[in-house]
Protein backbone atom coordinates (compact mmCIF):
# COMPACT_ATOMS: atom_id res chain seq x y z
CA UNK A 1 0.00 0.00 0.00
CA UNK A 2 1.73 3.57 -0.85
CA UNK A 3 -0.93 5.66 0.56
CA UNK A 4 0.95 5.80 3.92
CA UNK A 5 -1.38 7.27 7.22
CA UNK A 6 1.74 8.67 9.42
CA UNK A 7 2.50 11.35 11.60
CA UNK A 8 5.08 14.15 10.27
CA UNK A 9 5.76 14.77 14.25
CA UNK A 10 5.97 13.74 17.72
CA UNK A 11 2.83 16.42 18.46
CA UNK A 12 1.22 14.79 15.38
CA UNK A 13 1.33 10.98 16.55
CA UNK A 14 -0.63 12.04 19.44
CA UNK A 15 -3.54 13.45 17.60
CA UNK A 16 -3.13 10.70 14.89
CA UNK A 17 -3.31 8.21 18.06
CA UNK A 18 -6.16 10.10 19.62
CA UNK A 19 -8.27 9.99 16.09
CA UNK A 20 -7.63 6.64 15.42
CA UNK A 21 -9.01 5.25 18.92
CA UNK A 22 -12.50 4.23 17.44
CA UNK A 23 -15.09 2.27 19.70
CA UNK A 24 -16.47 -0.68 18.55
CA UNK A 25 -20.22 0.69 17.99
CA UNK A 26 -18.40 3.89 16.30
CA UNK A 27 -17.17 1.20 13.73
CA UNK A 28 -20.24 -0.33 12.78
CA UNK A 29 -21.74 3.19 12.73
CA UNK A 30 -19.27 4.21 10.20
CA UNK A 31 -19.31 0.89 7.99
CA UNK A 32 -22.88 1.80 7.82
CA UNK A 33 -22.22 5.17 6.73
CA UNK A 34 -19.22 4.00 4.30
CA UNK A 35 -21.07 1.79 2.37
CA UNK A 36 -24.31 3.61 2.24
CA UNK A 37 -22.95 6.60 0.24
CA UNK A 38 -21.25 4.28 -1.63
CA UNK A 39 -24.25 2.90 -2.46
CA UNK A 40 -25.27 6.25 -3.58
CA UNK A 41 -22.18 7.96 -5.41
CA UNK A 42 -21.42 4.01 -7.56
CA UNK A 43 -22.99 4.46 -10.86
CA UNK A 44 -25.51 1.33 -10.23
CA UNK A 45 -27.90 1.82 -13.22
CA UNK A 46 -28.45 2.26 -16.60
CA UNK A 47 -29.21 5.92 -16.63
CA UNK A 48 -25.69 6.66 -15.68
CA UNK A 49 -24.20 4.98 -18.31
CA UNK A 50 -27.20 6.47 -20.99
CA UNK A 51 -26.16 9.68 -19.66
CA UNK A 52 -22.05 8.97 -20.35
CA UNK A 53 -22.36 8.41 -23.29
CA UNK A 54 -25.08 11.22 -24.54
CA UNK A 55 -23.55 13.35 -27.00
CA UNK A 56 -27.07 15.55 -28.15
CA UNK A 57 -27.51 18.74 -26.57
CA UNK A 58 -24.02 20.65 -26.04
CA UNK A 59 -21.70 20.11 -23.49
CA UNK A 60 -23.35 22.30 -20.45
CA UNK A 61 -26.27 19.54 -20.90
CA UNK A 62 -23.57 16.76 -20.80
CA UNK A 63 -21.97 17.92 -17.37
CA UNK A 64 -25.66 19.04 -15.64
CA UNK A 65 -27.50 15.15 -16.91
CA UNK A 66 -24.09 13.84 -15.62
CA UNK A 67 -24.13 15.52 -12.12
CA UNK A 68 -27.48 14.75 -11.26
CA UNK A 69 -27.36 11.42 -11.41
CA UNK A 70 -28.44 9.86 -8.19
CA UNK A 71 -29.53 5.22 -8.20
CA UNK A 72 -32.97 4.77 -9.27
CA UNK A 73 -34.62 1.52 -8.27
CA UNK A 74 -38.25 2.45 -8.31
CA UNK A 75 -39.45 3.92 -12.04
CA UNK A 76 -37.63 6.65 -13.69
CA UNK A 77 -38.60 9.72 -11.40
CA UNK A 78 -36.88 9.93 -8.08
CA UNK A 79 -38.05 8.82 -4.64
CA UNK A 80 -37.09 8.57 -1.36
CA UNK A 81 -38.01 4.50 -1.69
CA UNK A 82 -34.52 4.38 -3.29
CA UNK A 83 -32.99 5.86 -0.64
CA UNK A 84 -34.56 2.90 1.94
CA UNK A 85 -33.17 0.48 -0.84
CA UNK A 86 -29.47 1.84 -0.19
CA UNK A 87 -30.03 2.17 3.09
CA UNK A 88 -30.78 -1.82 3.18
CA UNK A 89 -28.18 -2.61 0.95
CA UNK A 90 -25.72 -0.93 3.44
CA UNK A 91 -27.32 -2.88 6.33
CA UNK A 92 -26.63 -6.09 4.89
CA UNK A 93 -23.07 -5.18 4.19
CA UNK A 94 -22.37 -3.54 7.15
CA UNK A 95 -23.44 -7.10 8.94
CA UNK A 96 -21.12 -9.04 6.05
CA UNK A 97 -18.10 -6.46 7.16
CA UNK A 98 -18.59 -6.57 11.30
CA UNK A 99 -18.55 -10.63 10.94
CA UNK A 100 -15.50 -10.51 8.82
CA UNK A 101 -13.86 -7.22 10.21
CA UNK A 102 -10.03 -6.99 9.77
CA UNK A 103 -9.13 -5.39 13.09
CA UNK A 104 -5.78 -3.71 10.67
CA UNK A 105 -8.68 -1.64 8.83
CA UNK A 106 -7.34 2.13 8.79
CA UNK A 107 -10.77 3.94 9.94
CA UNK A 108 -9.55 7.12 9.64
CA UNK A 109 -8.05 7.17 6.13
CA UNK A 110 -11.38 5.49 4.86
CA UNK A 111 -13.12 7.98 6.46
CA UNK A 112 -10.98 10.70 4.94
CA UNK A 113 -11.01 8.99 1.21
CA UNK A 114 -15.42 9.00 1.89
CA UNK A 115 -14.87 12.95 2.78
CA UNK A 116 -13.25 13.39 -0.55
CA UNK A 117 -15.78 11.17 -2.54
CA UNK A 118 -18.68 12.98 -0.89
CA UNK A 119 -16.77 16.83 -1.47
CA UNK A 120 -16.29 16.32 -5.09
CA UNK A 121 -19.46 14.64 -5.62
CA UNK A 122 -21.85 18.06 -3.75
CA UNK A 123 -18.77 19.88 -6.00
CA UNK A 124 -20.47 19.06 -8.80
CA UNK A 125 -23.97 18.96 -8.25
CA UNK A 126 -23.88 22.41 -6.35
CA UNK A 127 -21.45 23.84 -9.52
CA UNK A 128 -23.69 22.44 -12.50
CA UNK A 129 -26.68 24.56 -10.78
CA UNK A 130 -24.87 27.13 -9.88
CA UNK A 131 -23.96 28.00 -13.65
CA UNK A 132 -27.51 27.75 -14.88
CA UNK A 133 -28.59 29.98 -12.24
CA UNK A 134 -25.54 33.00 -12.63
CA UNK A 135 -25.90 32.63 -16.35
CA UNK A 136 -30.15 32.90 -15.54
CA UNK A 137 -31.06 29.52 -17.91
CA UNK A 138 -32.93 27.76 -14.88
CA UNK A 139 -35.72 30.12 -14.66
CA UNK A 140 -35.91 32.35 -18.15
CA UNK A 141 -37.97 35.80 -18.59
CA UNK A 142 -41.36 34.64 -18.95
CA UNK A 143 -42.88 33.98 -22.44
CA UNK A 144 -45.71 36.16 -23.92
CA UNK A 145 -48.22 33.50 -23.72
CA UNK A 146 -47.12 33.04 -19.92
CA UNK A 147 -47.99 36.71 -18.99
CA UNK A 148 -51.62 36.01 -20.63
CA UNK A 149 -52.22 33.29 -18.36
CA UNK A 150 -54.21 33.89 -15.70
CA UNK A 151 -52.68 33.59 -12.21
CA UNK A 152 -54.78 30.58 -11.14
CA UNK A 153 -54.41 28.68 -14.46
CA UNK A 154 -50.34 28.00 -13.06
CA UNK A 155 -49.31 25.32 -11.32
CA UNK A 156 -47.36 26.36 -7.69
CA UNK A 157 -44.71 25.17 -8.82
CA UNK A 158 -44.65 26.87 -12.60
CA UNK A 159 -45.32 30.57 -10.50
CA UNK A 160 -42.23 29.74 -8.86
CA UNK A 161 -40.03 29.14 -11.38
CA UNK A 162 -42.02 32.15 -13.09
CA UNK A 163 -41.29 34.48 -10.01
CA UNK A 164 -37.61 33.63 -10.31
CA UNK A 165 -37.48 34.32 -14.48
CA UNK A 166 -39.11 38.01 -13.57
CA UNK A 167 -35.48 38.89 -11.32
CA UNK A 168 -32.36 37.45 -13.23
CA UNK A 169 -30.17 39.71 -10.96
CA UNK A 170 -31.63 37.86 -8.02
CA UNK A 171 -31.38 34.63 -9.66
CA UNK A 172 -27.74 35.21 -10.51
CA UNK A 173 -26.65 35.93 -7.13
CA UNK A 174 -28.36 32.82 -5.69
CA UNK A 175 -26.23 30.97 -8.36
CA UNK A 176 -23.10 32.92 -7.05
CA UNK A 177 -23.35 31.89 -3.72
CA UNK A 178 -24.07 27.97 -4.96
CA UNK A 179 -20.91 28.34 -6.71
CA UNK A 180 -18.65 29.78 -4.27
CA UNK A 181 -20.36 26.75 -1.73
CA UNK A 182 -19.44 24.14 -4.50
CA UNK A 183 -15.42 25.65 -5.11
CA UNK A 184 -14.75 25.92 -1.43
CA UNK A 185 -15.29 22.15 -1.20
CA UNK A 186 -12.58 21.79 -3.89
CA UNK A 187 -9.85 21.98 -0.67
CA UNK A 188 -9.91 20.07 2.28
CA UNK A 189 -9.14 23.19 4.53
CA UNK A 190 -11.92 25.71 3.36
CA UNK A 191 -14.59 22.74 3.25
CA UNK A 192 -15.84 22.89 6.51
CA UNK A 193 -16.84 26.97 5.48
CA UNK A 194 -18.87 25.86 2.29
CA UNK A 195 -20.61 23.34 4.09
CA UNK A 196 -21.76 26.12 6.61
CA UNK A 197 -22.96 28.46 3.12
CA UNK A 198 -24.22 25.24 1.28
CA UNK A 199 -26.20 23.61 4.20
CA UNK A 200 -28.91 26.62 4.34
CA UNK A 201 -28.83 27.28 0.81
CA UNK A 202 -30.23 23.55 0.43
CA UNK A 203 -32.32 23.94 2.92
CA UNK A 204 -33.99 26.72 1.29
CA UNK A 205 -34.24 24.62 -1.86
CA UNK A 206 -35.04 22.00 -0.53
CA UNK A 207 -38.11 23.54 1.69
CA UNK A 208 -39.38 25.33 -1.35
CA UNK A 209 -39.46 22.32 -3.78
CA UNK A 210 -41.74 20.82 -1.16
CA UNK A 211 -44.21 23.89 -0.84
CA UNK A 212 -44.43 24.59 -4.44
CA UNK A 213 -44.53 21.28 -5.75
CA UNK A 214 -41.66 21.00 -7.32
CA UNK A 215 -39.42 17.76 -8.77
CA UNK A 216 -36.22 18.46 -7.11
CA UNK A 217 -36.88 17.60 -3.16
CA UNK A 218 -35.53 14.51 -3.48
CA UNK A 219 -32.15 15.35 -4.96
CA UNK A 220 -31.79 18.28 -3.08
CA UNK A 221 -32.61 16.86 0.04
CA UNK A 222 -29.72 13.68 -0.93
CA UNK A 223 -27.07 16.69 -1.64
CA UNK A 224 -28.20 17.74 2.03
CA UNK A 225 -26.91 14.45 2.96
CA UNK A 226 -23.87 14.84 1.85
CA UNK A 227 -23.23 18.39 2.82
CA UNK A 228 -24.39 16.92 6.78
CA UNK A 229 -21.61 14.45 6.52
CA UNK A 230 -18.94 16.48 5.74
CA UNK A 231 -20.21 19.25 8.55
CA UNK A 232 -20.38 16.13 11.26
CA UNK A 233 -16.44 16.06 11.15
CA UNK A 234 -15.91 19.63 11.78
CA UNK A 235 -19.16 19.74 14.00
CA UNK A 236 -18.22 19.27 17.41
CA UNK A 237 -15.12 20.85 17.58
CA UNK A 238 -16.59 24.02 16.24
CA UNK A 239 -19.34 23.73 18.93
CA UNK A 240 -16.75 23.29 21.45
CA UNK A 241 -14.25 25.86 20.58
CA UNK A 242 -16.76 28.50 19.42
CA UNK A 243 -20.14 27.72 21.90
CA UNK A 244 -18.11 26.06 25.11
CA UNK A 245 -15.24 28.26 24.74
CA UNK A 246 -12.93 24.94 25.20
CA UNK A 247 -9.82 24.20 24.02
CA UNK A 248 -10.06 21.93 20.85
CA UNK A 249 -7.58 19.83 19.06
CA UNK A 250 -7.53 20.19 15.49
CA UNK A 251 -7.85 17.22 13.07
CA UNK A 252 -4.34 16.04 12.21
CA UNK A 253 -4.82 13.52 10.63
CA UNK A 254 -3.31 14.01 6.60
CA UNK A 255 -2.66 10.86 4.12
CA UNK A 256 1.02 10.76 3.19
CA UNK A 257 1.56 9.85 -0.81
CA UNK A 258 4.79 8.00 -1.03
CA UNK A 259 4.93 7.14 -4.83
CA UNK A 260 5.47 10.02 -7.33
CA UNK A 261 2.51 8.85 -9.59
CA UNK A 262 0.61 9.73 -6.95
CA UNK A 263 1.24 12.78 -6.23
CA UNK A 264 0.86 13.70 -9.82
CA UNK A 265 -2.25 11.75 -9.98
CA UNK A 266 -4.12 13.51 -7.33
CA UNK A 267 -3.29 16.94 -8.81
CA UNK A 268 -3.69 16.02 -12.18
CA UNK A 269 -7.27 15.05 -10.83
CA UNK A 270 -8.04 18.27 -9.51
CA UNK A 271 -6.98 20.64 -11.98
CA UNK A 272 -8.72 18.09 -14.51
CA UNK A 273 -12.18 18.38 -12.23
CA UNK A 274 -11.62 22.10 -12.46
CA UNK A 275 -11.04 22.42 -16.36
CA UNK A 276 -13.97 20.10 -17.28
CA UNK A 277 -16.42 21.14 -14.33
CA UNK A 278 -15.45 24.46 -13.53
CA UNK A 279 -13.83 26.06 -16.66
CA UNK A 280 -15.13 24.43 -19.74
CA UNK A 281 -18.92 23.79 -18.06
CA UNK A 282 -19.16 27.23 -16.93
CA UNK A 283 -17.47 28.26 -20.57
CA UNK A 284 -20.37 26.14 -22.28
CA UNK A 285 -22.70 27.39 -20.33
CA UNK A 286 -22.26 30.98 -20.93
CA UNK A 287 -21.98 30.34 -25.06
CA UNK A 288 -25.80 28.96 -23.94
CA UNK A 289 -27.18 31.61 -22.17
CA UNK A 290 -25.93 34.22 -25.19
CA UNK A 291 -27.37 32.15 -28.07
CA UNK A 292 -31.16 32.78 -25.82
CA UNK A 293 -33.08 30.42 -23.21
CA UNK A 294 -32.39 26.68 -23.79
CA UNK A 295 -36.18 26.75 -22.24
CA UNK A 296 -37.68 27.53 -24.86
CA UNK A 297 -37.68 26.53 -28.99
CA UNK A 298 -35.34 28.10 -31.06
CA UNK A 299 -36.62 27.32 -34.35
CA UNK A 300 -37.56 31.14 -35.29
CA UNK A 301 -41.32 31.79 -36.00
CA UNK A 302 -43.17 34.50 -38.33
CA UNK A 303 -41.21 37.58 -38.86
CA UNK A 304 -42.80 40.78 -36.90
CA UNK A 305 -45.71 39.11 -35.61
CA UNK A 306 -44.97 38.41 -31.94
CA UNK A 307 -47.75 39.42 -29.67
CA UNK A 308 -51.04 39.37 -28.73
CA UNK A 309 -54.16 39.04 -30.78
CA UNK A 310 -57.58 38.94 -29.74
CA UNK A 311 -59.84 37.07 -32.08
CA UNK A 312 -62.21 39.89 -33.19
CA UNK A 313 -63.95 37.13 -35.81
CA UNK A 314 -64.40 33.08 -35.23
CA UNK A 315 -65.98 31.10 -37.65
CA UNK A 316 -66.41 27.13 -37.45
CA UNK A 317 -68.13 24.92 -40.17
CA UNK A 318 -69.23 28.64 -42.04
CA UNK A 319 -71.27 29.38 -38.77
CA UNK A 320 -69.97 32.47 -36.90
CA UNK A 321 -69.60 32.15 -32.64
CA UNK A 322 -69.73 34.98 -30.81
CA UNK A 323 -67.05 35.80 -28.23
CA UNK A 324 -67.67 33.28 -25.28
CA UNK A 325 -65.45 32.88 -22.01
CA UNK A 326 -67.20 29.84 -21.56
CA UNK A 327 -67.42 28.11 -25.32
CA UNK A 328 -64.60 25.68 -25.49
CA UNK A 329 -64.46 25.91 -29.13
CA UNK A 330 -64.67 29.62 -29.77
CA UNK A 331 -60.79 31.07 -29.09
CA UNK A 332 -60.67 33.50 -27.50
CA UNK A 333 -57.11 35.01 -28.11
CA UNK A 334 -53.93 34.19 -29.82
CA UNK A 335 -49.97 34.58 -28.91
CA UNK A 336 -47.37 34.31 -31.77
CA UNK A 337 -44.05 34.10 -29.84
CA UNK A 338 -40.64 34.89 -31.45
CA UNK A 339 -40.23 31.07 -31.63
CA UNK A 340 -42.37 29.10 -33.75
CA UNK A 341 -45.49 28.32 -30.87
CA UNK A 342 -48.76 30.08 -31.26
CA UNK A 343 -51.21 29.08 -27.99
CA UNK A 344 -54.71 29.59 -28.35
CA UNK A 345 -56.48 30.86 -25.74
CA UNK A 346 -60.28 29.07 -25.07
CA UNK A 347 -62.40 27.14 -22.45
CA UNK A 348 -61.67 23.77 -23.69
CA UNK A 349 -59.88 21.79 -21.08
CA UNK A 350 -56.06 21.48 -21.13
CA UNK A 351 -54.29 17.89 -20.00
CA UNK A 352 -51.96 19.34 -17.65
CA UNK A 353 -48.15 18.99 -18.53
CA UNK A 354 -46.77 18.01 -14.70
CA UNK A 355 -42.51 18.29 -15.97
CA UNK A 356 -41.68 19.94 -13.02
CA UNK A 357 -37.83 19.17 -12.87
CA UNK A 358 -34.86 21.09 -13.87
CA UNK A 359 -33.43 20.10 -16.95
CA UNK A 360 -31.49 21.16 -19.69
CA UNK A 361 -33.21 20.29 -23.15
CA UNK A 362 -31.85 19.19 -26.53
CA UNK A 363 -34.18 19.23 -29.29
CA UNK A 364 -36.84 21.50 -29.36
CA UNK A 365 -39.47 19.00 -29.35
CA UNK A 366 -37.63 18.68 -25.79
CA UNK A 367 -38.32 22.21 -24.61
CA UNK A 368 -42.10 22.01 -23.08
CA UNK A 369 -41.14 24.83 -20.35
CA UNK A 370 -43.65 27.10 -21.90
CA UNK A 371 -46.28 24.92 -21.38
CA UNK A 372 -45.29 22.85 -17.97
CA UNK A 373 -47.70 23.46 -15.30
CA UNK A 374 -49.81 25.86 -17.15
CA UNK A 375 -53.37 25.47 -18.46
CA UNK A 376 -56.08 28.17 -20.09
CA UNK A 377 -54.05 27.66 -23.26
CA UNK A 378 -53.26 25.46 -25.97
CA UNK A 379 -49.94 25.49 -27.47
CA UNK A 380 -48.97 24.59 -31.39
CA UNK A 381 -45.81 24.05 -32.96
CA UNK A 382 -45.67 25.08 -36.31
CA UNK A 383 -43.93 24.97 -39.45
CA UNK A 384 -44.39 27.60 -42.17
CA UNK A 385 -44.47 27.31 -46.04
CA UNK A 386 -43.65 30.72 -46.80
CA UNK A 387 -44.35 29.98 -51.37
CA UNK A 388 -47.93 28.45 -50.17
CA UNK A 389 -48.63 30.99 -46.96
CA UNK A 390 -49.33 27.90 -45.25
CA UNK A 391 -48.34 26.88 -41.92
CA UNK A 392 -48.98 23.43 -40.20
CA UNK A 393 -49.79 23.38 -36.40
CA UNK A 394 -48.99 20.38 -33.85
CA UNK A 395 -50.49 20.35 -30.60
CA UNK A 396 -46.79 20.49 -28.60
CA UNK A 397 -48.86 18.67 -25.53
CA UNK A 398 -47.33 15.40 -25.24
CA UNK A 399 -50.82 14.15 -24.28
CA UNK A 400 -52.29 15.90 -27.46
CA UNK A 401 -49.25 14.93 -29.92
CA UNK A 402 -52.23 13.68 -32.87
CA UNK A 403 -53.59 17.49 -33.20
CA UNK A 404 -52.64 19.12 -36.40
CA UNK A 405 -54.40 22.06 -37.99
CA UNK A 406 -53.04 23.18 -41.42
CA UNK A 407 -53.94 26.58 -41.44
CA UNK A 408 -53.37 29.45 -44.46
CA UNK A 409 -52.44 32.79 -43.37
CA UNK A 410 -52.87 36.45 -44.38
CA UNK A 411 -51.34 39.47 -42.76
CA UNK A 412 -53.35 42.19 -43.84
CA UNK A 413 -52.08 45.22 -42.68
CA UNK A 414 -52.27 47.36 -39.01
CA UNK A 415 -51.44 43.99 -37.08
CA UNK A 416 -54.29 41.77 -38.75
CA UNK A 417 -53.64 38.44 -39.67
CA UNK A 418 -56.39 36.20 -41.29
CA UNK A 419 -55.88 32.17 -40.03
CA UNK A 420 -58.34 29.86 -42.71
CA UNK A 421 -58.23 25.84 -42.88
CA UNK A 422 -59.01 23.26 -41.36
CA UNK A 423 -59.42 21.87 -37.60
CA UNK A 424 -58.28 18.86 -36.44
CA UNK A 425 -60.24 16.68 -33.81
CA UNK A 426 -59.55 18.07 -30.29
CA UNK A 427 -60.18 21.68 -31.44
CA UNK A 428 -63.62 21.52 -32.52
CA UNK A 429 -64.53 18.09 -31.84
CA UNK A 430 -64.71 17.92 -35.90
CA UNK A 431 -62.84 18.63 -39.03
CA UNK A 432 -64.78 21.88 -39.55
CA UNK A 433 -62.98 24.61 -41.64
CA UNK A 434 -61.87 27.01 -39.31
CA UNK A 435 -61.80 31.17 -40.22
CA UNK A 436 -60.13 33.54 -37.38
CA UNK A 437 -59.83 36.87 -37.35
CA UNK A 438 -57.27 38.16 -35.33
CA UNK A 439 -56.43 41.83 -34.22
CA UNK A 440 -52.85 42.43 -32.63
CA UNK A 441 -53.03 44.11 -29.22
CA UNK A 442 -50.35 47.03 -28.65
CA UNK A 443 -50.22 45.51 -24.74
CA UNK A 444 -47.39 46.97 -22.77
CA UNK A 445 -45.88 44.50 -20.01
CA UNK A 446 -44.72 45.81 -16.92
CA UNK A 447 -41.62 44.06 -16.99
CA UNK A 448 -40.52 45.14 -20.19
CA UNK A 449 -41.43 48.73 -19.19
CA UNK A 450 -39.30 48.01 -15.82
CA UNK A 451 -36.38 46.93 -17.88
CA UNK A 452 -36.65 49.99 -19.87
CA UNK A 453 -37.07 52.08 -16.97
CA UNK A 454 -33.57 50.83 -15.30
CA UNK A 455 -32.25 52.34 -18.33
CA UNK A 456 -33.39 55.56 -18.61
CA UNK A 457 -34.82 56.17 -15.20
CA UNK A 458 -38.03 56.97 -15.19
CA UNK A 459 -40.95 54.19 -15.97
CA UNK A 460 -44.42 55.21 -17.81
CA UNK A 461 -47.47 52.70 -18.72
Amino acid sequence: MAVLDVPRSRSDAKAVSQVADWQPYEKTLFRFVFLYFAVQLLPLDGQFVRNLVATEGGYSRYVFNLSRYAPHFFGPQDSFLNWLVVALVALVGTIVWSLRANPSTNYDSLYYWLRVALRYRLAIGLIAYGFIKLFPLQAPLPSISNLNTAYGDHSAWKLFSLTLGIVPSYQSFLGGVELLGGLLLLHRKTATIGTLIILPFLGNVFFSNLAYEGGEYVYSGLLITFALVLFAFDAIRLFRLLSLELPTTPNRFQPIFSEQWQRYGRWTFKVAFVFFAVVLYGYSTYAAYRKGSVRFPQTPGLPGVAGLYNVSEFRIGGKTLPYSKTDPTRWQDVVFEAWNTISIKSNQPVRLVTTNVEQLAGADSERDYELAGSQGRHYYRYTIDSTNRLLTLKNANPNEAAETLKLAYTQVGNGQIILSGVAAPGVAGTQDSVYAVLDKVNKKYLIDEAAKAGRRGALKL
